[in-house]
């Protein structure tokens, strides 16, 4: 009998219409002959079934049910596709654990974690993951520009806290370009992480659970046109996506053990891709994303292709492995 799977999609965040995009990906290629797939739109407004014909029916938050026709539809799997909060930052991880329902992505605690780059940097620190000098503010802190140079040097990057996507985030050459950067950055998040700038190889390295294991997938070299990894760079074709990188076995095998590190000691499961440049010859963290993009284009699935795994063979292994949690 066929699975009835609920493909999430949409979010609350400045990432929903990427998260479209994935989501209507993983419902197009999804094995029709295994799975009943049904679009289910999150917005803030409301949550609704989004059929063939674009109609909407509500979502019975109760239970995660759709009435149809007066039929009631119930789900055996949620395949989550939610770019940013509630999908990525473990709000929806969170209910459907209440609701005892299987679902695709990482735990509650592992997406909370992993959202918030300083809580993660933090946690992986004493396991001795290398990562770039940062300097901490929340919304309303008094800004001392003296001291955040003196801690991260120039240029540095200004990030939102809990965003994706490069969504609120600045490269500042100028100490008296930080104040811009950081209201800018405040748009996004109430917290933000200021880094200090590593001038080096920036990779991208998918760890996923695969038919019970995990497994690294090849890995990904970012070479943007741009001043840094931006949104333009990421969707807009501003940048190279190089798979497998061109790194030398040494680093290719340094940042697969780190890679792989970081998935097992926080207890992940379904699909992670982190982010990593070089530095005197060593791998430093920059974060880890949980729901990473999931179109035809993205990294994640063009480092399954290289890995000889199907987009289909993807999906569906990420649904046959929730199913086991």
């Amino acid at each position: 009998m066929k699975k009835n799977i609920a493909i999430i999609m949409g979010g609350y965040s400045s990432e929903y219409q990427i998260s479209l995009k994935s989501g209507n990906v993983v419902y197009e290629t999804l094995d029709k002959e295994k799975y009943n797939s049904y679009r289910i739109h999150i917005f803030k407004d409301k949550w609704v079934f989004v059929n063939t014909m674009d109609e909407e029916f509500p979502v019975d938050k109760n239970d995660f049910s759709v009435l149809v026709n007066e039929t009631k539809i119930t789900f055996d799997c949620v395949f989550n596709a939610i770019h940013g909060s509630p999908g990525e930052d473990g709000f929806m991880q969170g209910y459907f654990e209440l609701l005892g329902m299987p679902q695709t992505s990482c735990s509650m605690y592992q997406a909370a974690l992993t959202f918030n780059k300083r809580d993660l940097l933090a946690t992986l620190k004493p396991y001795g993951i290398k990562t770039a000098e940062s300097y901490y503010l929340n919304l309303g802190d008094e800004i001392n520009e003296d001291a955040i140079v003196a801690k991260v040097g120039l240029p540095c990057f200004v990030k939102a806290n809990k965003a994706g996507s490069s969504f609120g985030i600045s490269k500042v050459y100028k100490k008296e370009d930080l104040q811009a950067a950081i209201e800018n950055s405040f748009k996004e998040d109430n917290e933000i992480i200021i880094e200090q700038f590593l001038d080096g190889t920036e990779v991208s390295v998918g760890v996923i659970s695969y038919k019970g294991n995990t497994k690294v997938l090849p890995i990904t070299e970012i070479v943007s046109e741009n001043d840094f990894f931006d949104y333009a760079a990421k969707y807009e074709g501003k940048s190279q996506e190089i798979t497998p990188a061109r790194l030398t076995e040494d680093y290719k095998t340094k940042v697969e053990t780190v890679a792989k590190k970081i998935y097992d000691v926080l207890g992940m499961t379904g699909f992670s891709r982190s982010e990593f440049i070089f530095k005197n010859d060593e791998p430093y963290l920059l974060e880890v994303n949980t729901v990473p993009g999931l179109t035809k284009e993205s990294i994640l699935p063009q480092q399954a292709r290289e890995a000889g795994i199907s987009l289909q063979d993807l999906f569906s292994n990420a649904i046959e492995e929730a199913f086991k949690k």
